[in-house]
C-alpha cells in the first residue's frame, strides 16, 4: 500500500499524508493554490517556516550567550587596553606633533 502513494517529484520522493485544516485556513489555501499545486505550497510554507524559526533560535541563542560572556568580554577587554594604547599610538603622536 504505502508503495502507491509514494511519487518521484523532481530527484525527491514525496509521501501522500493526510492533514486536516480548519475551513479558513483551507478557503485561504484555494484562494492562493489551484488544487494541483496545494502540496507544493505547503511544502514550501513548511520550510520557511522551520527555516525562519531556525534563525530566531540562532539569534536567540546567540543573544543569550553574549549576555551571559559580556562581563568576562569587558573584562579581557580593559586587561588589553594599555597594549593596545602601546600599539596603535594615537594621530598627535604619530605625526610627531605634541
Amino acid at each position: 500500500m504505502l508503495e502507491k502513494s509514494l511519487r518521484r517529484s523532481g530527484d525527491s520522493v514525496t509521501k501522500r499524508i493526510n492533514i486536516v485544516l480548519p475551513d479558513d485556513t483551507l478557503r485561504l489555501l484555494d484562494k492562493v493554490a489551484a488544487r494541483g499545486n496545494r502540496s507544493r505550497l505547503i511544502s514550501e510554507a513548511v520550510r520557511h517556516y522551520l527555516s525562519s524559526k531556525a534563525r530566531r533560535n540562532l539569534a536567540a541563542r546567540l543573544k543569550q550567550g553574549a549576555m551571559v560572556n559580556a562581563q568576562r568580554d569587558l573584562d579581557i577587554a580593559q586587561q588589553w587596553f594599555s597594549v593596545d594604547e602601546e600599539a596603535w599610538p594615537t594621530k598627535r603622536s604619530a605625526t610627531g606633533k605634541t
